[in-house]
């Protein structure tokens, strides 16, 4: 039983909770969807609904209306590696935004969203940057899509498949849907971006 957050002797987390806790801490997640969450980790939809449910009682995470937010009480759990650190991270794509829309703005038109075979699994955010996390729907590929200064970065977690065709072509899906973003503001007509899929970066417009 992995307990990197709580002592053995807490009888009241079962190893479920355990596990959904490290995942929290290795993702730094503040906010999360059920279904994504589900896929991720491969749990019973009947055990993990049991657990969060033992982690709410437990003021750890607060169920809303778009998923559940990870509590101020949890991010302050002393952390160490857990099982979501395992996976090396893919870089996919990168390109500059213009400034001129927030990004919170991005976020707000992004949270949520499906692109192609991703489904929706949540965000960590900090006081540099945040990411937005998707997994595809058979729980193979998990793609984080980070904005920082202007930049986005998307890049994939291999978790049991290593054909990354799909994650690809839902990026690129995903730059589409932020181009759209900027277009409806009258900011930009596309968007220039770097693919690392293959042996060299590769510049391509959208």
């Amino acid at each position: 039983m992995s307990t990197e957050w709580y002592e053995e002797s807490d009888s009241s987390l079962s190893e479920t909770d355990v596990n959904v806790l490290n995942f929290i801490g290795d993702e730094g997640l503040t906010r999360f969807n059920f279904d994504g969450l589900k896929r991720r980790l491969g749990v019973h939809p009947e055990t993990l609904s049991r657990t969060l449910t033992r982690l709410e009682d437990q003021g750890l995470i607060e169920k809303q209306t778009d998923g559940y937010r990870v509590t101020p009480k949890a991010r302050e759990l002393p952390h160490s590696q857990g099982i979501g650190t395992k996976e090396s991270s893919v870089p996919l794509l990168q390109t500059l935004l213009p400034p001129e829309i927030p990004v919170k703005q991005i976020v707000s038109d992004l949270a949520g969203k499906w692109f192609g075979d991703l489904r929706w699994l949540g965000y960590a955010k900090n006081s540099e940057d945040i990411t937005l996390k998707w997994i595809t729907e058979d729980g193979g590929i998990q793609v984080d899509a980070t904005l920082s200064d202007g930049a986005l970065n998307i890049d994939a977690k291999m978790l049991s498949e290593n054909n990354i065709n799909s994650a690809l072509m839902a990026s690129y899906q995903l730059i589409g849907y932020i181009s759209r973003i900027y277009s409806r503001f009258g900011r930009i007509q596309h968007v220039a971006y770097f693919t690392f899929f293959g042996s060299d970066p590769t510049l391509m417009w959208m």
